[in-house]
Formats: C-alpha cells, structure tokens, sequence
C-alpha cells in the first residue's frame, strides 16, 4: 500500500477514477530510455488508456503514450510500445493473483518524480456501473453543498 506522495506530480488519469473504483495502488518504477524520461520531466506522457499485465513473472504497461522528445532525433523509440514496470515479487505474486479474478484491472493513476526518478502509482480496479458512476457524482456534489454550507455558516 502507499501513502499519497508530495513529489511532483507529471500526469494523472482523472478517467480511472471515474471509470474504476480503486481498491488498492501500488508504487512502481518504470524502465525507460534517455529521451523518455527526458519527454515525462516535459509532462509529454497520457495515461488515459493504459493498462498493465503480469507476463512472465514481470508487469508490463501497455497503452501509455510518450510523446518523442524534441532533441531525440535517432534516439527515440516508439512512443506506445510496452514499458516494464519495477515492483518487488511479493507484490508483483498479490497483483497476479487479484487479476485471475473476473472484472479486475490493474490501470496507472499517475506518475511523478521521486528523487529523480519517474514513478508510476498503480490501482487494481474494478469497472463500475453507470449507476454507480452517478452515485459517485451524486455524492461529490452533496459534499460540495455541505462544505458551501458550513463555509457561510462559519463566517
């Protein structure tokens, strides 16, 4: 499990959150060349349709587009292919066994630096219903009204 992070956030996927409900998120490292993470620092990356999945014994990111860095010239690679993820075997043997379940995804929630490196925080998920993204809508806004209210009140 991780605790939320202050390091600075490069891109998040705002649509897993509404698509999914998050039970659980891990914190990997990503393998990527030079010009990669040179085109992540410039916030050149979209989650949006990623996923991963454990092959081999090893968690692979598929979907997640890095945009070619400006100065790569020979040295970019294609922006969509698969990236490995680093993450210990105890938690790679727990995320293996939560997607033999039907209906779990494992999605990428956002990635940041983290003492110079780029970090991707990982969320096993669980599709949700219309009615449930409703649900959720339907809350956020009622919070919202309580805390306007409290706001007005507490003046």
């Amino acid at each position: 499990m991780v605790k939320n992070t202050q390091d600075k956030s490069l891109a998040q996927n705002k649509k897993a959150r509404h698509d999914y409900e998050i039970f659980e998120t891990f914190e990997a490292g990503i393998v990527l060349t030079g010009t990669e993470i040179k085109s992540i620092r410039q916030s050149k990356i979209q989650l949006r349709d990623g996923f991963a999945r454990v092959k081999d014994g090893e968690v692979w990111l598929a979907n997640v587009h890095i945009a070619p860095f400006e100065q790569g010239n020979m040295f970019n690679v294609d922006e969509m292919r698969t990236r490995k993820l680093l993450l210990k075997k105890s938690e790679i043997a727990k995320i293996e066994k939560e997607l033999t379940g039907t209906g779990i995804t494992f999605v990428p929630l956002k990635v940041y630096l983290k003492n110079g490196f780029a970090k991707v925080l990982m969320g096993l998920a669980r599709g949700k219903k219309e009615y449930d993204k409703r649900e959720t809508i339907k809350r956020r806004e009622q919070n919202k009204d309580i805390a306007r209210q409290l706001k007005i009140y507490n003046r």
